[in-house]
């Protein structure tokens, strides 16, 4: 007898500690801590349907257990013959009421925040001189990364989507290669990447993420894309709108950059030999969007990499790191299209990180 209570004693104690446990998490990526106004629309549609839910476990659980205690066949008898309820109309209505309510509970608030999360009519509003009223971001998910580009700003960067506080940002969502799909839990989402077509969703940033620990809130890929799609992940950075208009004049100064192959930094000449195919290190221009690749548009945007916060978008930012993704990309990040390099030798690719590192518009 006391074995059994102790087991329904630790059943007990792990219920509790998993009560506990859900209710922590990382303001950074966390559902249930929403920083933003779809998301908190997203997550009262979340503590609804689980309190409705909730409601009707404990009303079944009330009501079986009440039938077990006063219907027992020890209190009466064995010829006791219950009270026979066939076509109560009383009953039939109560169970036919009872349902349709709580689909209608479920239903209205759900189809009401629907339309609301879905309208993007604002999206091409413009004001009376014919300037763009809502910021508008073109995200193209590839085979592992993300592109961001501002068609409004002429701003192009990848692995980090820089947004202004307090304001609608508006999305256009394609993929180039795969279906993924694009998602910030803490601020709200998800909406799929497709190759075939466009989505369009809204989302409103209302944290400043320098006051999380990283600085930054974590996006993710949620739709099974290939063997990385786990590290699939991108960085939010949001800023006070004059900080973000810095941000914007800062990408389009760095207009026509290039990496010279003649250039005295060694780091420097080592990219512009090896990595400017694929990367672009000006954050300027339009470099690709709706399947128009240009030069440099092949690899993630490098203009900013000094100031990220995760090499691959998910390894420490450190030189370290940097070197062991170039000399093997497959190791860290199954089936990226980036080919590893191992021929550097000690002495250039110190310099190439050391140059990767220095790619910074931050002051």
């Amino acid at each position: 007898m006391m074995k059994g209570f102790k087991k329904w004693r630790l059943f007990a104690l792990l219920t509790a500690l998993s009560i506990f446990l859900a209710g922590c998490g990382q303001q950074e990526l966390s559902t249930l801590l929403p920083a933003g106004e779809v998301a908190s629309d997203q997550f009262f549609l979340l503590l609804w349907s689980s309190g409705i839910m909730l409601f009707v476990i404990l009303v079944v659980v009330i009501i079986y257990v009440v039938a077990l205690i006063r219907f027992r066949r020890s209190k009466l008898g064995e010829d006791h013959i219950p009270e026979q309820v066939e076509g109560s109309s009383t009953l039939e209505l109560v169970w036919t009421v009872i349902p349709i309510l709580l689909v209608l509970l479920l239903a209205v608030p759900t189809v009401y925040y629907t339309y609301k999360l879905g309208n993007v009519s604002a999206m091409g509003e413009v004001d009376e001189d014919g300037n763009a009223e809502n910021l508008v971001v073109d995200v193209t998910a590839k085979l592992y990364w993300w592109e961001f580009d501002y068609p409004q700003l002429g701003v192009t960067t990848a692995q980090e989507l820089i947004v202004p506080l307090d304001e609608k940002v508006y999305f256009n969502l394609v993929a180039a290669d795969v279906k993924h799909s694009f998602w910030i839990p803490a601020v709200g989402g998800k909406l799929d990447n497709n190759v075939e077509n466009v989505n369009k969703f809204y989302l409103s940033f209302e944290k400043d993420s320098r006051d999380l620990d990283e600085g930054v809130f974590f996006g993710k890929c949620a739709e099974l894309c290939g063997p990385s799609h786990a590290l699939m992940d991108f960085k939010v950075k949001t800023l006070p709108r004059d900080e973000f208009d810095d941000w914007v004049l800062a990408m389009q100064d760095t207009e026509a950059v290039t990496a010279d192959a003649d250039s005295a930094d060694q780091g420097e000449a080592l990219f512009a030999e090896s990595c400017i195919a694929c990367h672009a290190v000006s954050g300027a221009g339009d470099p690709d969007y709706m399947g128009v690749e240009h030069a440099g548009a092949v690899g993630p945007n490098l203009t900013t990499f000094g100031d990220r916060n995760r090499v691959a978008g998910f390894m420490d930012h450190d030189e370290e790191s940097l070197k062991n993704w170039i000399e093997d990309t497959q190791k860290y990040k199954p089936g990226n299209l980036m080919p590893s390099f191992t021929d550097f030798t000690d002495e250039e690719m110190d310099a190439l990180t050391g140059y990767l590192m220095g790619l910074t518009i931050e002051e």
